[in-house]
C-alpha cells in the first residue's frame, strides 16, 4: 500500500494549520497508509552547511536534521498543510525542505494551503523549492479560501454545506488525493 505523509508546516501555537492538516489525513487515510509529520516534532537548526546537501557526497547532518531524513524517506508522496505567512510559507517549512537531499527524489507532493488568498503565494513558493530536492508537485492544489477556524472543527470535520460543494473544498481534495495516489504508484516504476 502507498504510504503517505501529511506534512505540517507551521509551528506556532493556536495554529489553524492542524485542522485542515487533520482533515487531510482522514482524507489520505482513505486511499493509502497515512501518517501525519508535524515539524515541531522535528526542531532543527537552520540550515547552514557549507555544501548543499544534494552535492555533498561526505554530508554528515547533525542528529536532528538526520531524523528528519530519516523519517522523509520512508514516504512514497506527501501532502504539505501550509498557511501563508508574508506572502510565501513558513520559515520552518522551508527549512524543513533546505536540509533535504534525495529523500524526495521523484515523488509526488500535493499542495494544501491557507490564508487570505487560499495560501496562493505559498503554493507559488512551493513550486519553486520542491523541484529543487527533486519532488514532483501535483499540477493542481487545494486553496483553502474559507476561514478553516469555521469551516473545519477539532476533529477534522468539514462542515457539511462545504462537503457537499461539488466544487469546493472536499471534492477538491478527494481528487487531490487520488492523483496523489496514481502518482505515487506511477513514480515507484521512475525510482526503479
Amino acid at each position: 500500500m502507498t504510504k503517505i505523509a501529511v506534512i505540517v508546516g507551521a509551528t506556532r501555537e493556536g495554529r489553524m494549520t492542524d485542522k485542515l492538516a487533520t482533515w487531510a489525513v482522514q482524507e489520505v487515510g482513505k486511499k493509502a497508509e497515512v501518517e501525519t509529520l508535524d515539524l515541531r516534532d522535528y526542531p532543527m537548526p537552520f540550515f547552514n552547511e557549507p555544501i548543499s546537501p544534494r552535492y555533498n557526497p561526505e554530508r554528515q547532518a547533525v542528529p536532528e536534521v538526520q531524523k528528519w531524513l530519516d523519517k522523509v524517506a520512508e514516504f512514497d508522496a506527501y501532502v504539505v498543510v501550509t498557511p501563508e505567512y508574508n506572502r510565501s510559507i513558513t520559515g520552518v517549512l522551508k527549512n524543513a525542505i533546505d536540509v533535504l537531499d534525495y529523500q524526495m527524489e521523484n515523488k509526488p507532493v500535493a499542495l494544501v494551503a491557507h490564508g487570505s488568498t487560499g495560501g496562493a503565494q505559498a503554493v507559488a513558493n512551493l513550486r519553486m523549492a520542491l523541484p529543487g530536492v527533486g519532488a514532483v508537485a501535483l499540477p493542481q492544489a487545494l486553496f483553502f479560501t474559507d476561514q478553516v477556524g469555521a469551516a473545519i472543527d477539532e476533529a477534522g470535520v468539514l462542515k457539511a454545506e462545504l462537503q457537499d460543494n461539488p466544487y469546493g473544498p472536499q471534492a477538491n481534495l478527494t481528487t487531490q488525493v487520488e492523483s496523489l495516489v496514481k502518482f505515487a504508484e506511477a513514480l515507484k516504476a521512475v525510482r526503479g
